[in-house]
């Protein structure tokens, strides 16, 4: 990931008056971070997670399974493309533009070389700090979730199923991970 030159603090309106490249955007506490188009695996992953995630907030009225691109504003100097993310259901029905998305239930990450640095050292910290009730960094390579809650100060190493309970009213959902990552040498 590389910083244009020049610029020393970046906002979400600087962000945003950016060119439609294909790159996609985010500020991270008012540095700029440029990440290329994903590879074909880190897709397909993700998409299986949507397939599994999204019926489940469907069901359960949590809120809405959505992906990248997508600019969530937490601050002026925050703005976030989350690979995969559930808004939260507040209430007051669908949220019409990304400006009016409030809360975050569940972030997904998909870790890439150019990613790693950001999904761990830069937007985990902003994601508690934003209090999103989880935050998954799929490691493809390694075939394992790190989970993140709010408090947390190392992340739980999900190799297996995964189990996600945004509310205690219903069932988890389980997620074997194997179906997520495909065959083995995928």
């Amino acid at each position: 990931m590389g910083m244009p030159a020049q610029q020393s603090e970046w906002t979400a309106e600087m962000v945003r008056a950016l060119p439609d490249d294909g790159n996609r955007y985010e500020v991270l506490d008012g540095e700029l971070f440029v990440t290329p188009a994903p590879s074909y695996r880190h897709q397909a992953v993700l998409a299986r997670l949507y397939d599994l995630i999204r019926p489940y907030v469907e069901r359960y009225s949590l809120g809405w399974t959505r992906w990248s691109p997508a600019d969530i504003e937490f601050s002026a100097k925050r703005v976030v493309q989350p690979d995969l993310f559930v808004v939260a259901n507040e209430g007051t029905g669908e949220p019409r533009s990304w400006t009016d998305v409030r809360r975050l239930l569940l972030v997904i990450e998909a870790l890439s070389p150019t990613t790693a640095r950001a999904d761990r050292l830069k937007k985990r910290p902003i994601y508690q700090e934003q209090r999103v009730s989880e935050y998954w960094i799929v490691d493809i390579d390694s075939r394992l979730v790190e989970r993140w809650r709010p408090d947390d100060v190392r992340p739980e190493v999900i190799a297996d199923t995964l189990e996600w309970q945004p509310s205690r009213e219903f069932a988890p959902i389980r997620i074997a991970l194997d179906e997520v990552f495909g065959p083995v040498g995928d």
